[in-house]
């Protein structure tokens, strides 16, 4: 009889385990496809890329050129985004001067695999390695990223793994525990969490210049997990921004102030030639 309730209680244990690991997973990833759409769409001339990451997972993107670019802006999009949902911004930013690689990470759009935080990283390096390869394998290319929510979060990694000119963080949380007892109060979320995504433990480390952009209005990521990154950082120089509305239309479309921060920082990091 005590035999028989412990393996009960050990496949319900092992039951509540894999309920919590898909719980976490599917709040944190929504990936989408199929991509529709394209750069042409917006009037940019663009090519498709396939790439393969270190662990062999085929991954897509678009690589959209500017004449006499400055350099080039890697995207690292949102958990609920795909590279087809990016086009009125990356319209912004090629009309900044600047060459823009929007890539999907594993399982969105036409990249295969399955979306994991390692993966994520994973997936962010291997498309910095495509935009080093576009300025001819520089040891240090012209190369700026820009995470958005989710992808702040894989843009800070990538900056401690390759040598980025600059970090843009938009709408970024602190980690994925802080969400947790935010979203969640009740759990142990910092036991409980697979998916760290700890970016607040790592920008002390990440020294090149840094723009954080946030809005007082976002109301599913709070402004003071953002003021709790601009505080650590150690990036210099570094710079603070106020977006204006909700989480999922704060941006470069709706704020003045976030395009005239985002210019005055590229005037920094990747100054344009004189002629």
């Amino acid at each position: 009889m005590i035999g028989a309730l412990a393996i009960s209680s050990a496949a319900v244990a092992t039951a509540a385990w894999w309920v919590w690991r898909w719980f976490e997973w599917s709040q944190l990833y929504h990936p989408k496809t199929p991509l529709v759409g394209s750069p042409a769409d917006a009037d940019l001339d663009y090519e498709d890329v396939e790439f393969v990451a270190e662990d062999a997972v085929r991954l897509h993107g678009w690589w959209i050129p500017a004449a006499s670019a400055r350099g080039t802006l890697l995207y690292c999009h949102g958990n609920g985004d795909h590279i087809g949902d990016l086009l009125p911004v990356a319209a912004l930013l090629h009309g900044l001067g600047l060459n823009v690689f929007l890539f999907d990470y594993r399982g969105y759009g036409r990249s295969r695999g399955w979306p994991t935080e390692r993966g994520t990283y994973r997936d962010a390096r291997a498309a910095f390695e495509c935009a080093r390869a576009r300025h001819g394998d520089a040891d240090a290319p012209p190369v700026v990223a820009l995470g958005r929510s989710l992808g702040g979060a894989v843009a800070a990694q990538l900056a401690l793994d390759r040598p980025l000119r600059g970090l843009i963080l938009e709408s970024t949380f602190a980690s994925t525990a802080a969400m947790g007892r935010r979203l969640y109060p009740w759990l142990p979320a910092e036991r409980l969490c697979r998916f760290r995504y700890d970016t607040l433990s790592k920008i002390g480390r990440i020294t090149i210049p840094t723009l954080i952009a946030h809005s007082p209005g976002d109301g599913l990521i709070p402004m003071e997990q953002a003021r709790a990154l601009f505080d650590r950082s150690a990036g210099r120089p570094k710079r603070f921004v106020e977006l204006e509305g909700l989480h999922h239309e704060a941006g470069l479309e709706l704020s003045r102030a976030y395009r005239e921060a985002l210019m005055a920082f590229l005037d920094d990091t990747l100054p344009q030639e004189k002629k």
